[in-house]
């Protein structure tokens, strides 16, 4: 068959030059397939084609040498385009040429100014050695000739008429010396000026320089690898100038105030100072602060950094915005008295809110969960006698050591509860300290006097350790002995906290701003921020602007212990107060000012500063704290948890807690707290850590609830502390590795060892202690010595596989991956067994 069969060559109709290809099918089919044929064509045009193209139009090329498809005018342009290439390619050769030229010529130039720049420099180093080893020898000349003439001085008086004759003189020798057969060599002064230049230059070679580099100072750097400019050489020359013409004199370093505020980015304090950033920051470097120039610093740094340098610091405690807020002290005739603040202090379940409960004949206790304080309470109780007094309930428990702190620096007054069946506990001794660091005066109240374990003495005794002297035991702190439950001993409690309040001679002046203390902050979910507030000068009145802490507001409404609606409140009377921007801090002052602008403009800077504070606080990590924290952290556990509390001190009050549970091996970490309800945010926040979330007196919304089921996010909620202190503590134990503990359960001595084909060395024992169990570890011991410890091979009793081996039978055992064993070697056969650990 040929190559052709079955297939339709494709044919060319119309010439070689036609575009149009037909393509025959089967069936009779045809098609037309317009082809494209392209001829490589070198056209060379002649000298004068180009200008008859111009000129006339006519002869622009011969058609049988021009490429199909091409005008006269496509063609000129084509032939134009050409030449203009070569042209340019022409003119860039050109250039690359001479350019490189003038490269070679630059290089060359540069190569004969640094050889004749060595040479120079060799040469005047070789005359000034010449120069130096002619002085010396001429030096050497001169002692000779002195030495000489003093021998010659020194002849006996016999000699003398020899020795009349004139006394050679070195100089005059030197001098005829210098004599040739054509005259004197130089003049004194020639010589002179040759002698003393070479020194000179010696002398200030190193205060003057040309202002030109050798190749060798250029490599070595100088001055200890770092080369001086030209400008620092021209500096110096010019210094020398002027000291020669008697002036120069260095100038004095200007020491400037510095202004160092909280904190101070470095570059501005470099400003400050006048002094390079590069040297500030080499400063606080070499005192162990690995910081840069936009980073910030405290203010003892900067007061450091500052002295260092030689300049005087000035402190600024107080941002000007703040001079707004009224300090000036109030004038005697404007003070009035007011009613004390008495806080109630104690061990948890002692009966404090029992106590303050009688006092005020309502049901406190029973409104908090578990029976216990969470929250610092307010109140104000109004006597028989007619005179109020201001109560402040704090919490008990361990975890609210920050709160019966703030109850301490608020008031006037501590009334220290102690059980008198349970005498002092922990909590007592905290708030008895508490109290001295304030300087508060204490009243003690002994309760529960009615219980038949009851021993008041026990309790007086024991507050004479913490030197806590009562009246009963001749010292000044009041007891009195009462009862929450009977009533016992209340009027007495009175009397001594009215007393003690007369004799402090209380007193403020109620027509000032006001001025108050946060007792407790809450995010209500109807009324938004809430914040309860001790008044502790002026009168606080609806409708003022205050600032409290980082946040400010105007007051829209003041709520009294007794949830009504007050108008103002007046020294030491507790009110909530509504119209906060935002959630405070517990314990921040609150002070009032004039305009919203003032206020805001004061708490945007409180804002600023404690973020500059907390960024300071972290840039002033050295790198070996961070390092030396890298490594504690590697073998450290850690479990994350997410809190949201109902009022701002229980939040604080739980982070305490978290952070007190852990040892070496695991720790709890929060990672975020605040105030009110569970959010979206929180569960999202949760869910990036794998951290569950606990609500303290507070729930979820529906989105948050909706999300934590999506993405799988534990919800937690608490109303008492000790539950929620005894949860995380377990979940933490469970990051605990587990305890390996080993029990012995047997010995066993080795007879005799028998070689066995296929299972190695066998060694018939005697279990002299307890059992052999194949499931045990075992340990191999030579004179008391561990030389293998693994696991067993085969255990058997005859020919049987067994289990395990009584005391006092003989079985032979095999070691696995162990052959030496030998005669009266002991086997020490133990279980492991997995403890599980929790956290104390």
């Amino acid at each position: 068959m040929s190559d052709t069969d079955g297939k339709k060559p494709l044919g060319l109709r119309g010439g070689p030059r036609s575009g149009n290809v037909k393509q025959s099918f089967s069936h009779g089919r045809t098609k037309n397939v317009v082809v494209e044929t392209k001829r490589k064509r070198v056209v060379v045009p002649k000298p004068g084609a180009a200008g008859k193209s111009s000129g006339g139009g006519k002869d622009g090329g011969d058609p049988s040498r021009r490429p199909a498809g091409i005008s006269d005018a496509e063609l000129e342009r084509r032939m134009k385009a050409l030449a203009a290439a070569k042209a340019r390619e022409a003119d860039e050769a050109k250039q690359r040429e001479e350019d490189e030229r003038q490269r070679a010529e630059e290089r060359e130039r540069r190569r004969a100014e640094i050889e004749a720049k060595e040479r120079e420099e060799r040469e005047r180093e070789e005359a000034a050695k010449r120069k130096a080893e002619e002085d010396e020898r001429r030096q050497r000349e001169a002692e000779e000739a002195k030495a000489k003439a003093a021998a010659e001085r020194a002849k006996p008086k016999a000699d003398k008429p020899a020795a009349a004759a004139p006394t050679p003189d070195p100089a005059g020798e030197e001098a005829r010396a210098a004599k040739g057969p054509s005259g004197p060599r130089k003049p004194d002064r020639e010589r002179t000026e040759s002698r003393e230049r070479p020194a000179k230059r010696g002398r200030d070679d190193g205060n003057r320089r040309s202002g030109k580099l050798t190749l060798n100072q250029a490599l070595s750097g100088g001055e200890g690898g770092r080369q001086k400019s030209l400008a620092a050489m021209k500096r110096k020359q010019e210094r020398a100038r002027q000291k020669a013409m008697g002036g120069g004199d260095s100038r004095e370093k200007v020491v400037r105030d510095v202004q160092v505020p909280e904190t101070i980015v470095v570059s501005e304090l470099a400003n400050r100072m006048a002094e390079r950033v590069a040297d500030v920051v080499k400063a606080l470097m070499q005192n162990g602060m690995m910081v840069t120039q936009n980073q910030s610093i405290d203010a003892d740094t900067a007061e450091l950094i500052v002295e260092e340098f030689g300049h005087k610091v000035v402190r600024v405690s107080d941002a000007d915005v703040e001079q707004v807020i009224d300090t000036v002290e109030d004038k005697a005739e404007d003070l009035k008295s007011r009613p004390p603040v008495i806080t109630i202090m104690g061990h948890v379940d002692h009966g404090k809110t029992s106590l303050l409960d009688a006092i005020r004949n309502a049901k406190v206790v029973a409104g908090e969960a578990g029976g216990i304080t969470q929250h610092i309470g307010a109140y104000q109780v109004k006597t028989d006698s007619g005179s109020l007094l201001t109560f402040l309930d704090t919490p008990g428990h361990a975890a609210f050591t920050s709160m019966r702190s703030r109850g301490a620096q608020v008031t006037d007054i501590v009334v220290l509860v102690v059980a008198a069946d349970d005498a002092v506990m922990p909590q007592t001794i905290e708030a008895i300290n508490h109290a001295k660091a304030a300087g508060v005066p204490m009243i003690i109240a002994i309760n529960k006097t009615d219980l038949p374990a009851a021993n008041p003495d026990k309790v007086r005794t024991d507050l004479l350790q913490h030197e806590v002297i009562v009246e009963k035991m001749s010292g000044e702190v009041q007891d009195v002995e009462v009862s929450a439950h009977t009533g016992k001993g209340l009027d007495e409690l009175l009397e001594a906290i009215a007393l003690q309040a007369e004799i402090l001679e209380l007193k403020a002046n109620p027509s000032r701003a006001a001025q108050g203390a946060v007792i407790e902050a809450q995010l209500d979910v109807g009324r938004g921020p809430v914040a309860t507030v001790l008044v502790q000068n002026g009168t606080l009145k609806q409708g003022d602007i205050f600032v409290v802490g980082e946040q400010w507001g105007k007051v829209r409404a003041l709520i009294n212990d007794k949830g009504d609606r007050v108008k103002e409140a007046g020294p030491s009377v507790p009110v909530e107060v509504l119209g906060l921007n935002g959630t405070p801090e517990a314990g921040d002052v609150l002070n009032v000012v004039e305009t919203e602008s003032q206020a805001r403009e004061i708490a945007e800077y409180r804002e600023d500063a404690a973020k500059e504070k907390r960024a300071a606080a972290g840039a002033a990590t050295t790198l070996d704290q961070l390092l030396a924290k890298a490594k504690e952290d590697e073998n450290v556990a850690e479990l994350p948890i997410l809190v949201k509390a109902d009022v701002q001190g229980s939040a604080e009050a739980i982070v305490q807690a978290m952070e007190k549970i852990g040892n070496d091996e695991v720790r709890v970490r929060v990672l975020h707290y605040g105030v009110g309800a569970i959010t979206e945010t929180d569960v999202g926040l949760a869910e990036a850590s794998g951290a569950p979330v606990i609500g303290f007196n507070v729930r979820a919304n529906a989105p948050a609830r909706n999300a934590a089921n999506q993405k799988g996010v534990e919800i937690r909620y608490y109303s008492v502390i000790y539950d929620l202190v005894d949860d995380v503590k377990k979940a933490a134990s469970g990051l605990l590795g587990a305890e390996i503990r080993e029990n012995f359960i047997g010995y066993a001595q080795i007879k005799e060892v028998f070689k066995v084909s296929k299972v190695g060395n066998v060694a018939g024992c005697l279990v002299t202690e307890g059992v052999a169990r194949r499931s045990a570890g075992v340990r191999l011991l030579r004179d008391d010595v561990v030389i293998h410890e693994g696991t067993l091979k085969t255990l058997k009793r005859f020919k049987d596989e067994v289990a395990e081996v009584q005391s006092g039978q003989e079985c032979g055992m095999a070691f696995e991956n162990y052959e030496d064993i030998r005669p009266n070697d002991v086997i020490e056969i133990f279980e492991r067994e997995e403890v599980e650990r929790s956290l104390a």
